[in-house]
């Protein structure tokens, strides 16, 4: 008989796609780098103003940017919304659609956190590109 091991085109798909047949659990941690969850209590009781640019930290500034002349699609940029990890911040979308949040990743191409409904906060993910403007406290 030979040590050779019959290959097994079954278990070798078995072992990319779920790890051999052998029962496997949620990521332990979660999949962002802060690992944060919500926060404790809601959001400050106010809503802030959408001034007509970017808002970040409370005030205006440049946290968007505009890919190619005259193309009308607009994302924030990961460097000014990656300081609100952390902290209460304020998003309007594209659609008029606005919310608190609290993030707890920022990516290359999302957001992500907990966004708050008016009594309880959800875990959420978002597409930068969406984002029109926000501010941070």
């Amino acid at each position: 008989m030979s040590n050779r091991q019959q290959f097994n085109p079954l278990s070798f798909l078995g072992n990319i796609i779920g790890g051999g047949g052998q029962q496997q659990g949620p990521p332990s941690g979660p999949p962002f780098p802060s690992g944060g969850g919500p926060p404790s209590g809601p959001p400050p009781q106010f809503t802030p103003q959408q001034s007509a640019t970017t808002q970040q930290f409370g005030g205006p500034g440049g946290g968007a940017q505009q890919f190619g002349p005259g193309v009308g699609t607009y994302a924030v940029d990961p460097g000014a919304i990656r300081p609100c990890i952390g902290r209460y911040v304020y998003i309007w979308l594209r659609g008029g659609f606005a919310f608190w949040a609290w993030l707890t990743f920022v990516g290359r191409q999302s957001v992500a956190g907990y966004r708050w409904t008016g009594y309880r906060w959800v875990y959420f993910g978002i597409d930068r590109r969406r984002i029109v403007s926000f501010v941070c406290y």
